[in-house]
């Protein structure tokens, strides 16, 4: 079940929010650059993290799935923001140059149906970068916060989940290395920068980077039914008297 849109907004208006939202964006503009004259869709609840790329991008849109609601984004400006389902996202065939995958697969029912409509909608030459909760990090068992729901991936899980829709992963990093306690957020520049030099694999999520295989359509082996043979010759078995096709004389 995924969490409601009130709570993952009354989550990022707090100072463990806001620390959150700083981490990830720093990690997706070192990655993505300012996505310049590009088309960017965030999927999930990705929009806290969208703000740093409305500036260049030719582009910004936000599809938000059914189970969880939709608000209204931008506030300032007119919305840029839809509801839509999992499996059936409203766009058009490689649409998306750039995808951010926020609290979408934790929560998702079907994770390989929904990054197999990423890939319907990302363009050939087109990067998704998909956060999730990292399964050996603190974030992952702190059930306050939107990040200690659903289902946590490694490295390796996440990899795989990718390729078996099609989408090879490139590269990936690490991010929020604060404790999820409320009264650390403050610190939380200070534990980003020593987490990833001293203690690199507790990281309380997990970034990874993929981009679109042209051969996505894999083939299932089919079970074929082989057909017997049928001998021409039938071996008489032992101990049994052959029976004669001679016509008994009258």
């Amino acid at each position: 079940m995924r969490r409601d849109v009130l709570e993952l907004r009354q989550f990022y208006a707090t100072p463990l929010g806001r620390a959150a939202r700083e981490m990830v964006s720093r990690k997706v503009l070192e990655t993505w650059g300012d996505a310049r004259d590009l088309d960017v869709l965030g999927l999930g609840y990705a929009t806290p993290l969208l703000g740093a790329l409305t500036a260049s991008a030719r582009r910004v849109v936000a599809a938000m799935p059914a189970q969880q609601g939709v608000e209204l984004w931008p506030a300032e400006r007119r919305n840029l923001v839809c509801l839509a389902e999992e499996d059936g996202l409203p766009f058009q065939n490689a649409f998306f140059d750039r995808i951010l995958a926020v609290h979408a697969l934790e929560e998702s029912p079907d994770p390989v149906r929904l990054l197999r409509e990423v890939w319907r909608v990302l363009s050939p030459t087109g990067r998704v970068v998909v956060v999730t909760a990292a399964r050996n990090g603190l974030w992952a068992n702190a059930e306050r916060t939107p990040f200690g729901h659903g289902r946590p991936y490694t490295r390796s899980q996440l990899a795989d989940l990718l390729r078996e829709a099609g989408l090879e992963p490139t590269g990936w990093t690490r991010a929020l290395y604060v404790p999820p306690v409320s009264w650390l957020a403050n610190w939380a520049e200070g534990f980003e920068q020593a987490g990833s030099r001293l203690w690199p694999g507790f990281a309380g999520l997990v970034l990874t980077e993929a981009v679109k295989e042209s051969f996505a359509i894999k083939a299932r082996p089919a079970r074929v039914r082989a057909a017997a043979p049928r001998p021409g010759l039938a071996p008489v078995p032992v101990n049994r008297t052959p029976v004669s096709r001679t016509p008994e004389p009258r």
